[in-house]
């Protein structure tokens, strides 16, 4: 029986090729994974029916092989899978691929991404005349008895069948590429896309031949000798670790599939296995890696998989903001691909995934925390990040992070939140009742101020990483009656308030007096002089910047600079130690002149201390310096 026949593919709307070209061909390249992936399905079908009984024929090694000829400008993908009939081409081909046409063109008008697109109505076939003027299929099915097939289209409506050249099963599809498409005709450039998308495929993929090294004896020196051998290039493999059970594998199967992922990057600090398929399905592994202060460096590393197949690594919705730093595969057939962002953020399982994901990254952490603390503490220079980022984005993450999250101090010892409220309660809490956490992000720059923090017995926490200044509010907002403030927004005595202070020796009117010499030696505004009684081993004068003012201005730089705060100018507050013997110094001078030039020293000290001091204010600062040796 010979078959032939012509036909139109029914599509109410307007024609849909230029549609398809129109909106994918910013991403052609994703023909090829569509076109292997579907041959792939066909392969994994036959295995499946084979080992259901229903196919009882020779199965052979399953293989996909993709070819090119730069010739006849072909691009042929070939399968052993379980090929069609003439019936189920015409029903496969040419009417599901188009049951969603008029909604497709509808829906798509403004669709900017491929992926948005692709697969979502049968469409994958056809992603085919992204890149060639003229698409034939050779096809033969395994049923008994079936004849072979062929199906050709020239990106109209119009198509043919006719009576196919095949003599085994399977099917293969030949891509006759475009005059724009040239590019897909070089085998480096095909590699490249079978690399990106089909590098973890379930069955082995094809492409061409590679020359291999094989023993072949010794020479007459006893040395063993190698002889070339052509061998299939397998670009492919296909059980990669997620699909495996973690009992199975060590650390060093999880660290060479890092390797093959990242090539160039430092090993991992540790993994999480995924593993679920209720209420969905999803596997992967995830790794921390190394991370230093560099944020935005890391992103796009985690790749997303649907059944093996590359889909992207925009994981945006599915993995929680805070752990985008980290890297890996994820792979789920129950996540929306190919719907517009939009609907892959309000899908109850993308909600689910995220949430997942969320539990099992806070478990892993809790179970290092609890199996090895110092191990973990070790590693927090590098896991503080991810887990301080997660406490300030994500309510759920926070509840869990609190117990193994760690405040670390100047003298480089770790405290958890509540071992911390413990070891500070007693001495640092103010005389409301209100506990104050001390803190310095710049130790070098601020040591005089630690220092002095030290002698009163106070604890100086380290708050130094990007996320610091959101993680310090957060605290604030989480812990009971509890605030923090910086090492250098006052003087010692002053950072908490204490019912102990002390006076200062000078009388009222040497107080007045003082500051107006202060005042003048200043003369600057924003600088608000007050005379105070500390230790007279504390310094004579200490400048600082309130807490509240300085942290609005902080979160206003990070915000691009503007709003109230931003535009506030600067105001610091000048803490004149009456107790010191130079403030004692400078009332005794007989002059106004050696006054000013001593207070100007002091104020001058106090800037250099805070590294405020620059420019000509810095010369001349030196100069006097110099004069006065």
């Amino acid at each position: 029986m010979s078959i032939e026949e012509k036909g139109t593919i029914s599509i109410h709307t307007e024609n849909i090729f230029p549609i398809i070209k129109k909106f994918l061909y910013s991403d052609n390249e994703i023909f090829l994974r569509e076109l292997v992936s579907n041959a792939v399905d066909a392969v994994q079908k036959i295995k499946r029916l084979a080992a259901l009984g229903q196919y009882n024929g020779e199965l052979g090694n399953p293989l996909v092989e993709v070819a090119v000829d730069e010739e006849k400008k072909t691009i042929t993908i070939t399968d052993n899978g379980l090929g069609m009939t003439a019936e189920e081409i015409k029903k496969y081909i040419n009417q599901v691929a188009f049951s969603g046409a008029s909604e497709f063109v509808e829906k798509f008008k403004d669709a900017k991404d491929a992926n948005e697109i692709i697969g979502k109505f049968g469409l994958g076939f056809y992603s085919a005349f992204m890149v060639a003027d003229l698409v034939e299929i050779q096809t033969l099915s395994y049923q008994e008895g079936a004849e072979p097939a062929r199906w050709v289209c020239d990106g109209s409506t119009e198509f043919e069948i006719t009576a196919g050249n095949r003599t085994s099963r399977g099917t293969e599809i030949i891509l006759h590429i475009n005059a724009e498409s040239e590019e897909f005709l070089s085998k480096h450039k095909l590699e490249e896309i079978l690399d990106k998308y089909g590098k973890f495929l379930p069955v082995p993929i094809k492409f061409g031949t590679k020359t291999i090294q094989e023993p072949d004896g010794e020479d007459e020196e006893g040395k063993p000798k190698t002889k070339s051998v052509e061998t299939d290039n397998i670009i492919n493999t296909t059980n990669p670790i997620w699909t495996k059970a973690p009992a199975d594998l060590s650390d060093e199967d999880y660290l060479d599939f890092y390797k093959q992922l990242y090539p160039f990057s430092e090993d991992p600090l540790f993994w999480i296995h995924l593993n679920v398929d209720y209420p969905f399905n999803l596997t992967g592994v995830l790794y921390f890696p190394k991370v230093k202060n560099d944020f935005d460096m890391q992103r796009n590393k985690i790749k997303l998989f649907s059944r093996q197949v590359f889909i992207t690594d925009e994981v945006k919705d599915i993995v929680p903001e805070f752990l985008m730093l980290l890297h890996g595969v994820i792979d789920s057939p129950d996540i929306p691909l190919n719907v517009s962002r939009s609907f892959l953020q309000a899908d109850s399982n993308v909600k689910k995934i995220n949430s997942y994901i969320t539990k099992k990254v806070a478990d892993k952490l809790q179970e290092l925390f609890n199996k090895d603390r110092k191990g973990y503490e070790e590693k927090w220079g590098d896991i503080g990040l991810f887990v301080k980022y997660g406490m300030v984005s994500e309510e759920k993450f926070y509840e869990k992070a609190k117990d193994f999250a760690l405040l670390t101090n100047t003298k480089q010892e770790n405290y958890t939140l509540e071992e911390y409220r413990d070891k500070v309660k007693d001495i640092q809490t103010d005389k409301n009742g209100q506990l104050v956490y001390i803190y310095a992000n710049d130790p070098s720059k601020q040591d005089s101020f630690i220092q002095s923090a030290n002698k009163k017995d106070y604890d100086v926490l380290l708050m130094n990483s990007p996320i610091d200044n959101h993680f310090v509010q957060h605290l604030e907002q989480k812990l009971e009656k509890t605030s923090l403030k910086r090492v250098d927004s006052s003087v010692a005595s002053k950072l908490i308030e204490k019912d102990d202070n002390l006076e200062s020796v000078l009388s009222e009117e040497q107080a007045k007096k003082v500051a107006a010499i202060f005042d003048k030696a200043i003369n600057k505004p924003g600088y608000h002089v007050e005379v105070v009684g500390l230790n007279p081993d504390e310094l004579p004068v200490t400048v600082t910047m309130d807490e509240f003012m300085r942290r609005m201005k902080d979160m206003a730089a990070m915000s691009g600079g503007m709003g109230f705060y931003g535009n506030m100018p600067d105001s610091y507050k000048v803490a004149i130690n009456g107790n010191h013997k130079l403030i004692g110094k400078i009332i005794a001078a007989d002059n106004e002149e050696e006054q000013g030039l001593l207070a100007k020293q002091a104020v001058d000290l106090a800037l250099l201390a805070q590294g405020m001091l620059t420019g000509a204010e810095l010369t001349a600062f030196v100069s006097r310096s110099v004069e006065l040796i």
